[in-house]
């Protein structure tokens, strides 16, 4: 399509990376990362003021397909207890066990982030797929099996939040607004 619309028009095209899982190697940083980030990490740190004050686990699920890097980045910045990837195996004894030392030191509640991609024990794909054959990872239900996994395991009461679409959706930071300029020039 490009070559056509150079051909046709002469109109000079360029072609860049974009995913907001910023999953592209040889990236440093794709545009919509940042505004993604920005998103989860806002929403954790809202999370915490109801986990807090209602001493609730909280388990946020955040976008990422198979990069663990939205939710490595906002559950940093947002302070998440426990970060979970698809990079890296989940263990729901080691994940209750954390929950359950940090209640012992008198932290009454907990944030858990993870990303959509994450292989959880015992979750299978619903087998769903999209137009271009990707799992269609909303239906997986990652943060829903792990928000009853951690409440029957630890006893504490656990709410989930699925970022989901609101991810991509509204104004992006000026980090990526000025990213997207950069490739355009």
């Amino acid at each position: 399509m490009a070559a056509r619309l150079y051909a046709e028009h002469q109109l000079p095209i360029v072609g860049v990376p974009k995913t907001i899982d910023n999953d592209l190697a040889g990236t440093d940083y794709t545009f919509g990362f940042d505004t993604a980030v920005t998103i989860a990490t806002e929403a954790i740190d809202r999370l915490h003021t109801t986990a807090e004050s209602h001493n609730r686990v909280m388990v946020v699920e955040v976008m990422g397909r198979h990069a663990g890097w939205i939710a490595v980045m906002s559950g940093i910045a947002g302070g998440a207890d426990v970060i979970l990837i698809p990079e890296q195996p989940v263990d729901f004894d080691e994940v209750s066990d954390s929950i359950r030392k940090r209640h012992a030191r008198g932290k009454n509640f907990s944030i858990v982030v993870v990303s959509e991609g994450c292989e959880l024990p015992g979750l299978h794909d619903a087998g769903e797929v999209d137009q271009f054959g990707h799992v269609i990872l909303s239906a997986r239900g990652v943060g829903e099996l792990l928000g009853r996994e951690i409440e029957q395991r630890t006893g504490f009461e656990t709410r989930v939040t699925v970022l989901g679409h609101v991810q991509r959706g509204g104004s992006p930071t000026p980090r990526d607004r000025v990213l997207a300029t950069r490739f355009g020039l």
